[in-house]
């Protein structure tokens, strides 16, 4: 796993750093696993502009992921490591002993023909899903529930992963990616080992052209806007706008916008670094 640096032969190949896709395994995904994926170009059912900036990209199919790893023990070997595009992160095509299909996120170091395994009789090894309840102090999670039974929702991204510190009662103590400290249910899943494909944050796009691939339209500043359309636009000359704050005049860079009384505040035990 990495990346590598194109010749300059085009303008845009002169800074585009690219992976080397060099574990993926499969160039085409498993039939039976695999849906259409429809796109809405940031329009809604009356064909009103909801969201900004999105529109065009490549075709896309989307690929079931088993988030919830809920066929318990019962072993099954990794067919093929394969590309998402819906995601960062690579997945895993899991083949299960009783010949069942379904893909899982894949974790950094698993190979094909592994073996894995999720419930309370698989061992922390990489790729195999436990209870937090019997998963050693210390060891690098990712794919975290925060409900039992939920499916995985936290440290889900490439290269992502978090950390059982402690177990207190029937919680169980965990560092999350962001640096913030958290109690979460014991009962609640997570896999072992940090996600794949670590090396996507070093890739570069090398031109505006890979954006609009992937769905995105030029996004317009908002200092460069005029004061009709956005709070920090208008002025002489290249003014820097003010205040840093939304379209909608929700003040950025420090402005706290979580709920002073949510209820999952109690939860928290650090919150996360500025």
């Amino acid at each position: 796993m990495g990346v590598r640096k194109l010749k300059p032969v085009t303008p845009g190949q002169r800074f585009k750093v690219v992976n080397d896709f060099a574990n993926v395994t499969a160039a085409k995904p498993e039939k039976s696993l695999v849906k259409g994926k429809s796109k809405s170009g940031g329009r809604n059912n009356s064909g009103k502009m909801t969201m900004r900036y999105i529109g065009g990209g490549h075709k896309q199919k989307y690929r079931l992921i088993d988030f919830k790893r809920d066929k318990d023990n019962i072993p099954a070997k990794v067919a093929s490591i394969e590309y998402d595009p819906n995601r960062t992160a690579r997945i895993a095509l899991l083949v299960y002993a009783d010949g069942e299909k379904r893909y899982m996120i894949a974790p950094n170091g698993l190979q094909v023909g592994q073996s894995v395994m999720s419930g309370t009789e698989a061992a922390p090894e990489i790729g195999n899903a436990m209870y937090l309840s019997d998963i050693p102090m210390g060891t690098v999670i990712s794919c975290i529930e925060m409900r039992p039974a939920q499916g995985a929702v936290l440290a889900r991204s490439a290269g992502s992963f978090a950390q059982l510190s402690a177990r207190d009662g029937k919680y169980a103590i965990i560092k999350m990616p962001s640096g913030e400290t958290r109690m979460i249910l014991t009962t609640c899943k997570a896999m072992i080992g940090a996600v794949s494909n670590s090396d996507n944050a070093l890739e570069i796009s090398g031109k505006a052209g890979k954006n609009r691939w992937l769905g995105r339209r030029p996004r317009t500043r908002g200092v460069a806007m005029n004061p009709v359309d956005h709070p920090m636009g208008g002025g002489e000359g290249r003014s820097s706008g003010g205040h840093p704050r939304s379209r909608n005049g929700v003040p950025a860079k420090g402005y706290k916008t979580r709920t002073p009384k949510k209820e999952s505040n109690k939860y928290i035990i650090e919150r996360r670094k500025k």
